[in-house]
């Protein structure tokens, strides 16, 4: 059988809730922040977005969690064929916390939970098979259940010829040694846990460990010592993690000094949140491990991951993809706060998004309108554009499955419920928060304000004068469009920005490029720009120079009704490395037949509904 996965992890998979209150005590935490967890869960994770194809085999629960890393491991591009839904236990819950540089206090939530219920049962020859590298971590051969479940995976992995791993990944009270209160202790000394550890240490090829890690698999507190033991039971390579000082890695005997070995060096840098870096680093080492680079390369690539794990919030939304990784170890950081280096962290967010969407057509329903004459006829017109508006979206919902992804803009003063309604359906989902002045921020300022409560799919789409009335004003647009492209980042919501010419009826393409230098120089890259086309803008040119200032930028959606308008990309060019959008953009004016046609009850919701989704088939550009 061909080999059509690099890796495959086993074992823990939990939901990780994060404090947001950086300092504080897990008691005094206000607010956390939600994100996939467990060693094998990261480690596939980062794997994939350093460009491993990755699997998991694990179980969550069939309950929102369970589903919750079931699509974040899609979004991430891990393989999710063996992540198994229990119908009994709950997923698994991980409460953290980040008090300063050397205490990071967390709770497990983990009795009972849905990926300790993994047998050997669970264990598909056929898919360990696919895998060039089998990963597991040590808290699944803490139960005899989950335990024989691993030796399974590890057995069939080496009559099939993958390589095995071990991320001995010890944490004393899951395997009972401690407290609820314990989470953080990382070291208990346990002769029952060395033995069980020494007793499989055989089966690898690989075993990584901090040092305290390699004190409990091989049953002494004197480093090297400890190494020593674990050789006398395995022949595979041992990596020692050093922490800031880096790692250091032993192919056969282990000599008198640990600087002997295979060194790679750490990086001096900020130490922000230690919680996940371990797993970054195996991530970071299998990736040069199995790219066949040697062990300096493997440990380089590990380190650096690390480092940037370190660095930030959370597990896997910390680590770096390969573009970055690459930046990293070219050109380093003006600082060592590396969450702080602007370029490291637009690299990161450029080519970590939640989602790349290509070739969109979206319907704008910031403009349904209908003349003055028609509209005194009705009392409740605001009423009726709800109803139609929510027609609209039932057509694109219902489109979403024929034609290419289809999206919504809503308008600033949108209704919750319509709003409710569309979300989770997998839609590109925009809603405007008004046009940046010079005066108030925006024209919406509680909704700048509450953007945190907006669902993480929404698109914050905002409106920005093309032609100011003074530098003064550009220079406050600008500040306030800083302001806002920082707050979105913060509550990882991506940006459109569209540029308004107000009531000019051509555009100036140069002008255009002008303002969006003048954006990208003051350290604004919004992930969308917005462009109407009826300007008679050089699309093409613009877009040609935007990617020249933003090489990871989702790129241009355009206002038409023309769609040879759109920017169409030469075949031959290379492949951009973070996907780049061509959207159209349909106004609700473009719907005004069919909206007066609903409106006098010439046709029917049914009708409406069928000459909507009709309308987008022609008008989307495939």
């Amino acid at each position: 059988m061909d080999k059509t996965l690099d890796l495959i992890t086993i074992g823990r998979s939990s939901v990780d809730l994060y404090g947001e209150q950086i300092g504080g005590r897990l008691e005094d935490m206000g607010s956390f922040k939600k994100y996939i967890g467990g060693s094998p869960t990261n480690i596939a994770a980062g794997g994939a977005r350093l460009g491993l194809q990755t699997a998991l085999i694990t179980k969550v629960g069939d309950e929102h969690m369970g589903r919750f890393i079931r699509e974040e491991l899609i979004r991430e591009g891990v393989d999710v064929t063996a992540v198994k839904t229990d119908p009994e236990r709950l997923t698994a819950l991980v409460l953290l916390g980040i008090k300063d540089e050397n205490s990071f206090p967390l709770i497990f939530y983990r009795e009972n939970c849905a990926d300790m219920g993994l047998t050997e049962e669970d264990i598909d020859p056929e898919f360990i098979a696919q895998a060039k590298c089998l990963c597991a971590t040590g808290t699944h051969l803490s139960n005899p259940k989950t335990a024989a479940a691993v030796k399974k995976a590890l057995r069939l992995a080496k009559e099939t010829g993958s390589k095995t791993v071990l991320d001995i990944d010890y944490r004393p009270n899951l395997w009972g040694l401690g407290g609820h209160d314990e989470g953080e202790n990382r070291f208990v000394a346990s002769n029952d846990v060395t033995e069980i550890i020494q007793s499989t240490v055989g089966i690898f090829d690989l075993i990584v460990g901090t040092e305290e890690e390699f004190h409990i698999a091989g049953g002494s507190g004197d480093t090297i010592t400890a190494l020593r033991n674990v050789r006398k039971h395995t022949k595979a390579i041992l990596v020692c993690k050093m922490g800031p000082m880096g790692a250091v890695a032993f192919e056969e005997e282990i000599p008198d000094h640990i600087q002997e070995g295979i060194t790679g060096h750490g990086f001096n840098v900020e130490v922000f949140n230690v919680l996940g870096a371990g797993d970054g680093f195996m991530a970071g080492f299998l990736k040069g491990w199995l790219s066949d680079e040697d062990l300096p390369t493997s440990l380089q690539f590990a380190n650096a991951c690390g480092a940037l794990a370190v660095s930030r919030h959370g597990c896997t939304p910390s680590y770096p993809s390969m573009l970055e990784l690459h930046y990293f170890l070219r050109y380093g950081s003006h600082t060592k706060s590396l969450r702080k280096n602007f370029e490291l962290e637009q690299i990161h967010w450029s080519t970590n998004r939640r989602s790349n969407w290509m070739y969109l057509t979206i319907v704008s329903l910031e403009d349904l309108q209908i003349n003055s004459q028609l509209a005194s006829g009705y009392d409740s017109l605001q009423e009726k554009e709800e109803q139609f508006k929510r027609i609209i979206v039932k057509s694109i919902i219902a489109a979403k499955d024929l034609y290419p992804p289809c999206g919504v803009i809503l308008p600033a003063s949108q209704k919750r419920s319509l709003i409710d309604e569309i979300t989770g359906k997998r839609l590109f989902l925009a809603k405007s928060i008004g046009i940046l002045g010079s005066g108030p921020l925006l024209e919406v300022e509680d909704d700048f304000v509450d953007l945190s409560e907006w669902p993480l799919e929404i698109t914050v789409k905002v409106k920005v004068s093309i032609e100011p009335s003074s530098k003064a004003e550009f220079e406050t647009i600008l500040h306030n469009l800083n302001r806002l492209l920082r707050h979105t980042r913060k509550n990882r919501q991506s940006l459109a920005l569209e540029l308004d010419f107000g009531t000019k009826t051509e555009g100036n393409t140069k002008r255009c490029v002008e303002i969006i230098n003048c954006i990208y120089d003051y350290g604004i890259f919004p992930d969308y720009w917005i462009l109407n086309c009826h300007q008679n803008l050089d699309l093409y040119g613009i877009d040609r120079f935007i990617h020249g200032k933003d090489l990871f930028t989702q790129g241009i959606l355009a206002i038409t009704d023309d769609p040879d308008k759109l920017v169409y990309h030469d075949p031959n060019a290379p492949i951009d490395p973070a996907g780049h959008a061509t959207g159209r953009i349909i106004t609700g004016a473009d719907l005004g037949e069919i909206w007066v046609n609903w409106l006098t009850g010439k046709i029917t919701n049914s009708e409406a509904e069928i000459q909507i989704t009709d309308w987008i088939e022609i008008n989307t550009y495939y």
